[in-house]
């Protein structure tokens, strides 16, 4: 292969793994649901990895990784699954467009921008500043210019393919039900409420009540316990952004937040997948099939 066509396949592949969302479409959707994988995007720019003082593996610590290969075979099931191909630590999709940190930055942010959520008191806005361990990510400040950058190429067009899916699946079935898939340290770290403690294999986020309806909660609820696993509502996860910001039933919208131990599936140090992960995702696709039987699309 000549220099010419090895240039123009490399920049085809960069351009490819720029792209901010992949979709995985069933054939036919035949279930109301759309599940999304919003925080195991793993597309470093090299950019800003030379503008962290992190390494690249300490910059995965943020990553739900592997969460999208978990869910994968959703579209089996009659539902598509939305992955955000860029990482967490460089945009957070589970936030406001505009939660940034004032302190991270070296220019004045413009009034439409909050700084002051919980979220943004501990460094991690829609632009963190620090991974989840807490940990700086960057040697110095930035401007809000490049903030705005990855907010508009990557958040923007993620939530809008979002609320894309759920108009459609709502339009098609008169509702939509959105499972938003998640992972989470297996210990509580130090910008946790339950610092240093030991968590169960699964949390469910329904904002205490609020974005779904007790049917569809239950039936998960029983499902991931029937398979042995230990199952948590709310605590120490009620749901981000997403879960309330798009889970509103009285609109026939609901949505789920799913947190998954990653201690069951992964090597947390070492990001690798441990052999419980064919297991996990055994028990994961019989959720999607009792979920696609349970006659929610009546």
């Amino acid at each position: 292969m000549d220099q010419l066509a090895t240039d123009r396949k490399t920049g085809r592949r960069a351009a490819a793994a720029r792209q901010p969302f992949e979709i995985d479409h069933p054939k036919t959707q035949s279930i109301p649901f759309v599940f999304a994988s919003p925080h195991s995007g793993r597309d470093y720019p090299e950019n800003f990895i030379a503008e962290s003082r992190l390494d690249a593996l300490a910059l995965r610590k943020s990553e739900d990784s592997f969460v999208e290969e978990l869910f994968a075979d959703a579209p089996q099931y009659g539902a598509p699954l939305l992955k955000a191909l860029f990482p967490r630590a460089y945009v957070d999709p589970n936030r406001e467009a505009w939660e940034l940190d004032p302190r991270m930055f070296t220019d004045k942010l413009p009034p439409y921008v909050n700084t002051s959520s919980a979220r943004v008191f501990a460094g991690l806005g829609t632009v963190a500043r620090v991974v989840c361990n807490g940990e700086e990510i960057y040697h110095g400040k930035i401007k809000f210019a490049e903030a705005k950058r990855r907010i508009e190429s990557t958040y923007v067009p993620y939530h809008a393919a979002l609320t894309g899916l759920i108009e459609e699946t709502r339009d098609r079935f008169g509702r939509c039900i959105l499972i938003d898939c998640h992972s989470m340290p297996s210990v509580g770290g130090p910008m946790d409420r339950d610092h240093g403690t030991q968590r169960v294999d699964f949390v469910l986020g329904d904002n205490h009540g609020e974005t779904c309806t007790p049917e569809l909660i239950e039936l998960v609820d029983g499902a991931l316990k029937s398979a042995g696993y230990a199952v948590r509502r709310n605590n120490p996860y009620s749901g981000g952004y997403t879960t309330r910001h798009y889970g509103q039933p009285r609109n026939n919208v609901e949505a789920l937040q799913i947190e998954i131990n990653r201690h069951l599936y992964m090597d947390e140090a070492r990001i690798e997948r441990r052999p419980g992960f064919t297991a996990l995702k055994g028990h994961l696709d019989r959720l999607m099939e009792k979920l696609a039987s349970a006659g929610f699309s009546k």
